[in-house]
């Protein structure tokens, strides 16, 4: 389990957010999360709240512990790591409950103050950063901010592609049955998405594209795709029911119905390209995980 209850003296009389920034040496703002997140502990286990007042010698906290299942960084520096995630993984835990996600391997690696910089969805595969520490942190974060990056995606989608299309619709919540799903429209946030073919299987009617982020908004390539009538090949949210869409976000969806329905056991969407400049250097850095090219090149004729 990758949260692990450890033992820390205390102050009785003194608040529990007191205690943790001025005895345990806690930033504020994780001692905040901490609390929020009923990871502070009582003698007794009862979850402490902000603003209760200590009354023993000591408490508990549930801390996130990092263990690898052998997923090693496709390059580091003395800054920040890359990842190359396969499918199938969640980058953060969902819950206390979660045996294993990306963090694990970021926090086994670079220590308690290694964080993730961004997020791709557990489906989606490629390249994701961490930075070592928290400061790091705050600085790559920033750089994601402002844009200062350039990311490419690859995706097998429905449908043929003939030419390059620039995809600037807006993105909002659906607002209607599945929570996760976004909407394109007029309304919402504005979002641009650029889609370069790369390959067309005419017998499997399935284009191999390039997708390039302009924005960066949840769900934005594959909701953009969608709007245009090329669903990512393995889609379980977009272009399918929702009875469909709630099984698989409920987990009770079989693997036959799946592939019968959506194409495939995952979405074909990796994230492949990642380029930026950090401290003076810029870095240019490819995935080397070909399985995207495999499964379309095994769909195509032979």
């Amino acid at each position: 389990m990758p949260f692990i209850l450890k033992e820390y003296p205390a102050h009785s009389g003194e608040k529990i957010q007191v205690h943790l920034v001025k005895n345990l040496k806690m930033k504020t703002s994780i001692a905040q999360k901490s609390i929020g997140k009923g990871r502070v502990f009582d003698e007794k286990l009862k979850p402490l709240k902000y603003g209760d007042i200590l009354e023993s010698d000591i408490i508990y906290i549930a801390q996130f512990e990092g263990h690898t299942r052998g997923l090693k960084p496709l390059f580091q520096s003395k800054f920040f790591a890359i990842f190359d995630k396969p499918s199938g993984i969640v980058v953060h835990p969902i819950s206390k409950n979660t045996e294993y996600c990306l963090l694990d391997e970021v926090r086994y690696y670079f220590g308690p103050d290694a964080n993730l910089v961004h997020r791709i969805d557990a489906e989606t595969s490629g390249l994701i950063m961490c930075a070592k520490d928290r400061e790091i942190e705050s600085k790559l974060k920033l750089m994601f901010e402002e844009k200062k990056y350039k990311k490419s995606y690859l995706a097998i989608v429905r449908g043929e592609i003939k030419e390059s299309i620039s995809i600037d619709t807006s993105l909002q919540k659906e607002g209607k049955n599945i929570g996760v799903r976004m909407e394109a429209g007029v309304e919402g946030k504005k979002s641009k998405t650029i889609i370069n073919p790369i390959k067309y299987d005419k017998k499997n009617d399935l284009t191999l594209v390039e997708a390039i982020p302009v924005t960066g908004r949840q769900h934005q390539i594959r909701v953009h795709l969608y709007s245009i009538g090329h669903t990512i090949l393995g889609d379980p949210i977009y272009g399918v029911d929702d009875d469909f869409a709630n099984d698989y976000l409920d987990k009770v969806l079989d693997e036959k119905r799946r592939e019968e329905v959506s194409g495939s056991h995952r979405l074909w969407l990796h994230a492949n390209y990642l380029e930026f400049n950090y401290e003076g250097v810029l870095y240019k850095i490819y995935s080397k995980n070909k399985e995207i090219y495999e499964k379309f090149l095994s769909e195509l004729p032979q």
